[in-house]
């Protein structure tokens, strides 16, 4: 096909897809309405499973097969990483050198490292309950252990970091989520129906049936993807040279 004629299809498809957006954006309601129906069932649905926080429970019930999906994307990231950023042939791994930290950085980063990392294990504690769940909760508490780093050296950092647990940990949490889902069938319910638990006192941490379970196995999978990403990018950045020294 010549470069006209590709042309010639893209234009066709982009009009076509222009058509659809336009015939949806026409059936939309006004903006700054009061009738939202999307939002008026989504907190019907969460209070009706004694889910506080609306958000975890489209999250992790009304769409938790979408959230797989999302889980499946962090887990394949994580492999590509590992796969590419592995050490080759002509690679080894250098001692890293001790940094020089002033003491001011050093002392707030010790200080604050707790702070953060037990702040992240709250947030995913409370998802069913308060703004926030396992996506954030597990970022926060990943990059609170590398305030380490910051705050003394790399060693340190891989004291407390042991690559392999979290690889364990990431693996774990995923087959956590799949089997959660897949209890549902087995209990004669759809796919990660939220159908197992009771649903419980509203706004509790037992609270939301298996949403409190699918949030802390995605808090997991979040935590430890993001330690071993980082890992990767800082083994290439600190300890892995080539071998004339680069």
């Amino acid at each position: 096909m010549t470069r006209r004629g590709r042309l010639w299809v893209l234009l066709a498809g982009a009009a076509g897809l222009a058509a659809l957006l336009v015939a949806a954006c026409l059936r939309l309601p006004d903006f700054g309405g009061d009738h939202h129906p999307y939002g008026d069932r989504a907190v019907r649905a969460s209070l009706a499973r004694r889910t506080a926080n609306t958000i975890s429970s489209v999250n992790f019930d009304q769409r938790a097969f979408d959230t797989l999906g999302e889980m499946t994307i962090l887990f394949a990231a994580v492999i590509g990483c590992v796969v590419l950023l592995r050490q080759t042939r002509d690679e080894h791994r250098a001692r890293p050198r001790p940094a020089e930290v002033a003491r001011p950085v050093r002392r707030y980063a010790l200080v604050v490292l707790p702070v953060a990392l037990l702040s992240g294990l709250y947030v995913i504690a409370h998802g069913q309950l308060s703004p926030g769940g396992g996506f954030q909760g597990g970022v926060v508490a990943a990059t609170a252990l590398h305030l380490l780093y910051l705050g003394a050296d790399y060693r340190a950092l891989e004291r407390v970091r042991p690559i392999g647990v979290f690889e364990v940990g990431d693996a774990l949490a995923s087959s956590a989520y799949l089997v959660t889902g897949l209890a549902g069938l087995v209990a004669g319910t759809a796919f990660l129906a939220n159908t197992l638990l009771p649903y419980g006192t509203f706004n509790t941490l037992s609270s939301g049936g298996t949403v409190p379970l699918l949030n802390a196995a995605i808090g997991m999978e979040v935590a430890c993807a993001v330690v071993i990403l980082l890992a990767r990018f800082l083994d290439q950045a600190v300890e892995i040279e080539e071998d004339d020294g680069t």
